[in-house]
């Protein structure tokens, strides 16, 4: 019973995570907030391309994640990034509010508007096959 009781504590006292999804799951609900195929190379393709419509300083997602994804980036406040590739770092995209808040603050330095639900499916679905 005190054995018990002292398991109990001790798994009481770890940090919980807000893990209420999966890249996966967040893939398949905006792909079908979409209403199409998801393309990991259009995530690619937005993640690594020059915008012109958000912020100057911001002109794409590598200037403060690493072009490559699996690796750590740096905000423009000199605050690290962990890596954004599920991969190398299985906390991403696992917290979907997490996960909406940020992609609505980075797509709109970058691009100047939200994402959309097929621009986020594609960026995950291309992060997860890194």
């Amino acid at each position: 019973m005190k054995r018990t009781l002292i398991l109990l504590t001790a798994l009481m006292a770890q940090p919980v995570l807000a893990q209420d999804t999966s890249p996966q799951a967040l893939i398949e609900q905006y792909s079908v907030e979409a209403g199409a195929a998801v393309s990991p190379e259009n995530g690619q393709a937005l993640f690594m391309a020059t915008h012109s419509g958000g912020k100057p300083d911001t002109p794409s997602c590598t200037t403060c994640h690493s072009p490559d994804p699996t690796k750590g980036g740096q905000a423009r406040t000199g605050k690290p990034i962990d890596p954004l590739s599920p991969t190398a770092n299985p906390e991403r995209f696992t917290d979907t509010k997490f996960v909406e808040k940020w992609f609505g603050r980075n797509c709109n330095s970058v691009l100047g508007r939200d994402c959309s639900a097929q621009e986020k499916a594609d960026i995950i679905a291309w992060l997860m096959s890194l």
